[in-house]
């Protein structure tokens, strides 16, 4: 609704603006050298902006004013990308490893499983001792 209202508005200042440039061809010349003569009134009664004041804060070492944390010649702006990437790294290649480890342990404890089993591992193979375990949970 709100996008309707302002595409309205939009609009409508375009055809005012076409209808103004369309008919600024048609004023005469003391009009315009009045208009321009008010205009340059109004610009010398225009109110002087107040001075800004801005406060920065520079993060450079005492007693050392060649070295700063700011800008891209600094330390922290030549390693500002490269030191999370390397950390990123670092962490990835241990989520790996810890998810091999974990995978290895698994496999492990079913081999462990396996092997104190009093069944043969020939037993898991065969279909039909499949089929009677199946029938025996139900």
């Amino acid at each position: 609704m709100n996008y309707l209202k302002d595409t309205n508005e939009l609009e409508f200042a375009y055809k005012v603006r076409r209808a103004l440039n369309e008919s600024a061809e048609n004023i005469p010349g003391s009009t315009l050298e009045r208009l321009a003569e008010a205009r340059r009134i109004a610009l010398t009664r225009k109110k002087q902006a107040a001075p800004v004041a801005v406060r920065s804060v520079s993060g450079v070492l005492a007693g050392n004013s060649g070295f700063s944390f700011q800008g891209p010649n600094s330390l922290l702006g030549k390693f500002g990308v490269a030191l999370p990437l390397l950390v990123l790294i670092l962490g990835l290649f241990g989520i790996y490893q810890y998810e091999q480890q974990q995978r290895i342990a698994d496999l492990a404890e079913i081999d462990v499983a396996m092997l104190v089993d009093e069944l043969p591992p020939d037993a898991y193979l065969d279909t039909g001792f499949r089929a009677f375990l199946n029938k025996t949970e139900e």
